[in-house]
C-alpha cells in the first residue's frame, strides 16, 4: 500500500485499526479522558472533526497526554486549516470533498491527507492529485455498499481504497469490512456528541470494543 499522500506505514496502521473514531467535540476538556475511554475499547484511531471551536485544542492535549492515539482532523475545508491541523500536530486530515487547493495544501504541509469523494468525477480528480485513499461520504444515503462498488470499478487498477462515513454504524460495520477496497470505516456512533457531552466513558468504551471486535475477526493476522 502507497501513495502520494498517505505515506505507507501509516496506511498500515489505519487499516490494521479498521476504524477510525469521529467526533464532534464542544469542549477541549473532555479530550484526554474521550481518549482514554477509546483506547479501552480497543479504538486507537480517531478524527477530531473542525465543526467546533474545540477540535485544535484537543488535538494538542491528546498528542501530549494519549500520544499512543492516531489523531485526525477532518471537516477540513480550506487551505489555512490544513496548515492549522498540521501545527497541532495531525497525524492526518480529512475532507468531506475534493478540493485541489486543499489537497495541494496537505501536500505542501506534508499532511497525510484523504479528500471526500462521491461521484466518478469525484475520485478522477481525486487521483488526477495523486490521492489513493478517499473518504467516501455520504456512504449510506448516497447508496451503500453496491453505489461504491459501482462507481469505484474504473478505478479499482489503480488501488484506490476507501473510508465509507454516513450511515455506518454496528449494524452494517462488518458487510463495509469485508469489502477488499474498503480501508477502514469512519464512525460517529462509537461515541456520539450526547455521549461525549454526558461523559458516558462507559457507553463509549462499550461501543468501542463492539467494533473492535469486528475489526479483530475479520483483519485477523493482519500485520
Amino acid at each position: 500500500m502507497n501513495n502520494e499522500i498517505f505515506p505507507g506505514e501509516l496506511l498500515k496502521r489505519t487499516y490494521r485499526s479498521g476504524v477510525i473514531a469521529v467526533l464532534t467535540l464542544d469542549e477541549a476538556e473532555v479530550a484526554v479522558p474521550l481518549a482514554q475511554a477509546l483506547l479501552a475499547g480497543g479504538v486507537d484511531c480517531i478524527e477530531l472533526t473542525l465543526r467546533t471551536e474545540a477540535a485544535l485544542e484537543a488535538l494538542r492535549r491528546i498528542r501530549a497526554e494519549v500520544p499512543v492515539m492516531m489523531v485526525g482532523i477532518g471537516t477540513i475545508l480550506t487551505p489555512q486549516q490544513v496548515r492549522s491541523a498540521k501545527a497541532g500536530g495531525a497525524t492526518f486530515g480529512v475532507a468531506p470533498g475534493m478540493n485541489p487547493r486543499v489537497v495541494q495544501a496537505a501536500k505542501e504541509a506534508g499532511l497525510p491527507f484523504a479528500p471526500g469523494v462521491c461521484t466518478p468525477t469525484d475520485i478522477e480528480h481525486a487521483v488526477e492529485q495523486g490521492c489513493r485513499l478517499l473518504k467516501f461520504f455520504p456512504s449510506e444515503s448516497s447508496g451503500g455498499l453496491p453505489y461504491l462498488r459501482n462507481i469505484a470499478a474504473p478505478f479499482a487498477h489503480l488501488g484506490v481504497r476507501y473510508l465509507p462515513l454516513g450511515g455506518v454504524g454496528a449494524g452494517n460495520a462488518e458487510a463495509y469490512l469485508r469489502e477488499p477496497m474498503v480501508h477502514a470505516l469512519g464512525g460517529s456512533w462509537i461515541a456520539p456528541r450526547e455521549a461525549i457531552q454526558k461523559r458516558d466513558w462507559e457507553t463509549i468504551t462499550k461501543n468501542a470494543g463492539e467494533v473492535a471486535a469486528i475489526v479483530a475477526r475479520i483483519r485477523k493476522g493482519v500485520a
